[in-house]
């Protein structure tokens, strides 16, 4: 069951953006990157959210290449807890896209300096329209996807995982904290590329289309 993409992620209602780098082995051996060992935890600011709904987005690419990501996005319907179940600590999924300034996120790693001029640009946040979460079990009995136009660009499975929801929410709750109306994008598989202006984006869960948008690259 869908609820409205607008209603349930504007500014008021998600507070953190919790997102997991590196947490699909193969997705981390394409970029060259080691596999890490804990959960690479960073953040977005809630200005970069903006709906898969269709609508066109206007992305800078005159900074590089900006490559896509799809992910798997879980929100807290209650304030985490020590010992709380990641079953009961969820209460709803989407599919989202962290957007990557390649180019600009290659030049801040080789400095050392922080991601965020890379990762939470205006727009990096697509998120499709809220599903109901299906538990632990149902996560991994489902292949999320996303096409580009009509061919397949990424499938992922949560299963594949190297770090599942549950240790995630123990990782980012003992301590950052995690919150109701705090969300967690759990990282992106194979498949990242740049993407090309006018394309179309459609994301798939389950083979059942769970939010779109169309892509301008601004020169």
């Amino acid at each position: 069951m869908m609820t409205s993409p607008l209603q349930d992620y504007s500014q008021e209602s998600i507070r953190n953006i919790y997102c997991i780098g590196r947490n699909y082995r193969l997705h981390a051996l394409e970029l060259g990157n080691e596999v890490p060992k804990s959960p690479m935890v960073f953040t977005k600011p809630t200005h970069s959210l903006v709906p898969m709904d269709g609508r066109e987005v206007e992305l800078p690419g005159a900074e590089g290449e900006v490559h896509f990501e799809l992910e798997i996005v879980l929100r807290a319907g209650r304030d985490w807890e020590p010992g709380l179940p990641a079953d009961e600590l969820f209460d709803a999924m989407a599919l989202g896209l962290d957007l990557t300034l390649r180019d600009v996120q290659s030049r801040l790693k080789e400095k050392g300096h922080p991601w965020l001029a890379a990762k939470g640009f205006l727009g990096s946040s697509p998120l499709g329209p809220w599903l109901t979460y299906p538990g632990l079990a149902g996560l991994n009995n489902a292949d999320f996807s996303l096409l580009r136009g009509a061919e397949v660009a990424q499938l992922g499975n949560a299963a594949d995982m190297i770090f599942p929801p549950d240790v995630l929410a123990e990782h980012i709750g003992s301590r950052y904290g995690l919150r109701r109306g705090d969300v967690i994008y759990t990282g992106t598989p194979a498949g990242v590329a740049a993407l090309l202006d006018g394309e179309t984006l459609t994301a798939l869960w389950n083979g059942e289309p769970a939010g779109s948008l169309q892509v301008k690259l601004r020169r």
